[in-house]
């Protein structure tokens, strides 16, 4: 007999893997903006600095990404259409931010929006076909994206902090 309310088979990786997921984003997204000392950006100081649009959009994708790391694994199918939603609004405050940034940090802002268009491609293959091929795809993807938003809000940091 089972349990109600249990995950079996490929819920199961489904699950494990947005929990995985779950860790990366929460330590990039909840990390400070702040660079080594010493280090530097690849993009080009502003003379003037950030302006405090831009900052705002910076702000608003940092909380975007933080939405998408707090997923509620127990929504069971759910949680896929909290993920694909969330996503969706990452991708459009990237888009916003890297608009309003003018090029400005463009190799980072371009490594975020194809880490999160691999990451979209993980997440319809892991719904149409749950397999730890799938799983390993998300998780991979999700590494990315952590990276990408790791370099690009060290970069921002400096212009914008986290703060804002």
């Amino acid at each position: 007999m089972k349990r109600r309310g249990s995950v079996t088979g490929p819920a199961r990786w489904w699950l494990a893997a947005i929990g995985c997921g779950i860790a990366f984003l929460t330590v990039a997204c909840g990390s400070s903006s702040s660079t080594a000392s010493g280090g530097s950006s690849s993009a080009p100081a502003s003379p003037l600095g950030a302006s405090s649009a831009l900052c705002a959009d910076a702000a608003a994708l940092r909380a975007s990404l933080g939405k998408l790391s707090h997923i509620q694994a127990s929504a069971g199918q759910g949680a896929l259409n909290e993920v694909k939603a969330d996503l969706a609004s990452v991708k459009t405050a990237t888009a916003n931010f890297a608009t309003d940034a003018k090029g400005k940090w463009q190799p980072h802002t371009s490594a975020l929006k194809s880490a999160l268009s691999s990451l979209g491609t993980a997440v319809q293959k892991l719904a149409a076909n749950p397999s730890s091929a799938a799983v390993s795809s998300v998780v991979t993807a999700l590494g990315q994206v952590t990276t990408a938003t790791g370099n690009l809000f060290a970069a921002v940091g400096n212009d914008c902090p986290s703060g804002t």
